[in-house]
């Protein structure tokens, strides 16, 4: 049973790396070289889709990290998950400290309504999700690590 565990979490943590990786290296350049009003609406468009997924996806990552270190606290490695388990708790506080707030308002912007420091709020959210990037990028290669 903690062999399936440790698994799926790898798993999942490793599907969430991929598509804030995505986010980061692919979406955001895909935007930015679209015309002012259609970058900005598929940057909204992408915070409110991604806005309703992402949390429970960081909230089940970090509970699945948890539950392996518990249920492997006697078992090699579980010191390795037990610090992703804290660096994907940092995700968690990045993301409700630094990312969520800009988001939150970045999804309601429209071409009419949109600030004019816009741009700036958006290169602001992308410099605080390349470092949760590294952060959860980091967890995902100790649950790794934890597995051999």
């Amino acid at each position: 049973m903690l062999n399936a565990l440790e698994v799926f979490t790898t798993v999942v943590v490793g599907l969430m790396v991929g598509v804030e990786f995505a986010v980061a290296f692919v979406m955001n350049p895909i935007l930015n070289a679209l015309p002012e009003d259609s970058r900005q609406l598929g940057h909204a468009h992408g915070g409110r889709m991604l806005g309703a997924l992402m949390p429970f996806w960081y909230i089940g990552s970090l509970v699945l990290s948890a539950l392996w270190a518990i249920a492997g606290w006697h078992q090699h490695g579980a010191g390795l998950v037990v610090i992703a388990a804290a660096l994907l708790i940092l995700s968690v506080v990045m993301s409700l400290l630094l990312l969520v707030p800009i988001n939150n308002r970045n999804k309601t912007w429209t071409p009419e309504n949109r600030p004019d420091d816009w741009q700036e709020q958006m290169n602001r959210w992308l410099r605080f999700h390349y470092i949760r990037v590294a952060v959860i990028i980091a967890a995902f290669t100790l649950l790794v690590a934890a597995l051999a």
